[in-house]
């Protein structure tokens, strides 16, 4: 298995499970650990939920939530 195939099946659940059981038994283990986190670890993420003080920008305006007002980019 290349370098680049071994990347793959690490980075793309589909490649991965297409491929074979030996293929499968000579991939490595993936540097970074654990791809899929399980429900008890997705309960624990912070920062995921937008706060109402939060400011966004598009290409066009800056959103602030806070108040709801809209100015031109730049102005934030």
């Amino acid at each position: 298995m290349s370098v680049n195939d071994i990347i793959r099946a690490w980075s793309d659940p589909e490649y991965r499970s297409s491929l074979s059981a030996a293929d499968l038994a000579a991939l490595p283990e993936s540097p970074v650990g654990a791809i899929e986190l399980t429900d008890a670890e997705l309960s624990q993420v912070v920062g995921a939920v937008q706060s109402g003080a939060s400011v966004g920008c598009n290409t066009k305006t800056c959103v602030t939530t806070r108040g709801n007002s809209q100015q031109p980019c730049g102005s934030c």
